[in-house]
C-alpha cells in the first residue's frame, strides 16, 4: 500500500504531529507514505530528517491548479494507491487533482468542530465523490460534519492518539520554580497550546483573576505562541495581573513542563479533541477544561479530570480550587485519567486508520 499524505500547513501544531505519529506508525506497519508539503516549512524539514519521500509543492491558496496537476504527476510517478489529506487546503488540492485526473481515492481528516460552511464551494468539496471516508478525530465533529453530507455514512471516528513514551521520564524537578525564581510552595497552573482564537485565553486570564482574589499562592502559565499573543498580553495587563500570568513563549521541552504544573487549564471555545489534555493524562497532571468540542469525549467530570461549561471563568476557577484543595478527588481523577489515556495512543490511532484504508482499497 502507497499513501500520499497531503500536508498544506505552514506552521508545526497539533494536527501536523498528528500526521507525523500517523506517518511513523504506518511505516512500521509495512505501509508505504509519501508526502506533499508546502515549501520551506516544519513538515518539510521533518521529512528530510526522517528520510520520508516528499514533494515540496506551493498549496498557493485553496484553488492552487498548478499544485493540484504537480500532485497527479507525482501520484503516477510512485504509483500511489491512496490520498489523505490532512487539512482544508489539502482538501480543496485533493479535488481539483482528482478532477484533473488524478482518479486514486481519497480520504479526508478534519480536526476542527465547527460546522462545514454553507457556501457552494465547501459543499462540493465535502460531497464530492473521490472523497471515500472523512476521518474525524471525535464524535462531536462526526457528528457537526455528517449534518452537511449526503451520505454521512463515510464519516468515521477515529481519535487522535499520543506518543506515551515521550513522557515516560516525566517527573517534578521544579524546572518552571528555579527558571522563574518562584518559591517551592506556588502553585502552578497551566495551558501548553497555540495562543489561537479558539483556544479563548481571555477566560484563562479571567479565571486566573477570580483565583488570585482566593488565594495569593498561585502562578499561571502560558506555554505557547500565537496570533493572539500581544492582544491576551495586554488584557492581563489590563488586569494588573503582570507577573502573576507568565508567557513563555513556544517551548520544546513540554514532557519537562507537564508534570511541573498543580493543574493543567484549558478554557477552549472550540475544540476537535484536545491532545494536549492527553499530554497531561499521560503525565499525571489534573485536568480542569471547558466542555468544547471533543473534550468532554476524554475529560469526564469528577473522573478523568473536572469539566465546565465554555467561558464560565466561575466555574472553573472553582474546579480548579476542588482540585488543589481534595487530594483525594485529585488521586482519582489523575489515576482515571491515566488508564483513560492507554485507549489514546499513537498506535491505536495509526491501526484504525489503516483498517480504513483496506476497506476503501479493498471496495474501490
Amino acid at each position: 500500500m502507497r499513501v500520499l499524505h497531503l500536508v498544506s500547513e505552514k506552521t508545526w501544531r497539533g494536527g501536523e504531529q498528528q500526521v507525523a505519529y500517523l506517518i511513523e506508525e504506518l511505516l512500521q506497519q509495512g505501509a508505504a507514505c509519501y508526502v506533499a508539503c508546502r515549501r520551506n516549512t516544519p513538515f518539510e524539514a521533518y521529512c528530510q530528517k526522517r528520510q520520508v519521500p516528499y514533494i515540496s509543492l506551493p498549496f498557493a491558496n485553496e484553488f492552487d491548479l498548478v499544485t493540484a496537476q504537480q500532485i497527479k504527476r507525482y501520484c503516477q510517478k510512485q504509483h500511489i494507491d491512496l490520498v489523505h489529506a490532512h487539512s482544508g487546503h489539502a482538501h480543496a488540492i485533493s479535488v481539483w487533482a482528482h478532477l484533473l485526473g488524478n482518479k486514486r481515492p481519497i480520504i479526508l481528516s478534519r480536526r476542527v468542530d465547527f460546522p462545514v460552511k454553507d457556501n457552494a464551494l465547501s459543499q462540493f468539496k465535502y460531497n464530492y465523490k473521490g472523497i471515500r471516508r472523512i476521518i474525524c478525530v471525535s464524535d462531536k465533529i462526526k457528528e457537526v460534519v455528517s449534518q452537511s453530507l449526503k451520505h454521512p455514512e463515510l464519516c468515521v471516528t477515529i481519535h487522535s492518539g499520543i506518543d506515551m513514551n515521550r513522557f515516560a521520564d516525566s517527573h517534578r524537578s521544579q524546572k518552571l520554580h528555579r527558571e522563574f525564581n518562584l518559591p517551592p510552595q506556588q502553585k502552578l497552573i497551566g495551558n501548553i497550546s497555540a495562543i489561537a482564537p479558539h483556544k479563548d485565553y481571555f477566560t484563562f486570564v479571567d479565571t486566573a483573576a477570580v483565583l488570585l482574589q482566593q488565594r495569593t499562592d498561585l502562578t499561571f502559565f502560558v506555554v505557547g505562541d500565537g496570533p493572539l499573543r500581544e492582544q491576551v498580553e495586554a488584557y492581563v495587563q489590563g488586569k494588573h495581573l503582570q507577573g502573576k500570568v507568565i508567557f513563555t513563549g513556544f517551548r520544546n521541552d513540554v514532557p519537562q513542563l507537564m508534570p511541573e504544573l498543580d493543574v493543567f487549564l484549558i478554557t477552549s471555545e472550540t475544540e476537535g479533541l484536545g491532545t494536549t489534555i492527553l499530554d497531561a493524562f499521560s503525565c499525571r497532571t489534573p485536568v480542569v477544561a471547558t466542555a468544547a468540542g471533543g473534550i468532554p469525549e476524554i475529560v469526564q467530570h469528577e473522573q478523568t479530570g473536572m469539566l465546565a461549561p465554555i467561558k464560565d471563568s466561575g466555574s472553573l476557577a472553582h474546579f480548579v480550587q476542588q482540585v488543589l484543595q481534595r487530594p483525594a478527588l485529585r488521586e482519582h481523577v489523575v489515576e482515571q485519567a491515566y488508564q483513560k489515556v492507554l485507549e489514546f495512543t499513537k498506535e491505536q490511532t495509526a491501526l484504525k486508520t489503516l483498517a480504513v484504508y483496506r476497506e476503501v482499497l479493498g471496495s474501490h
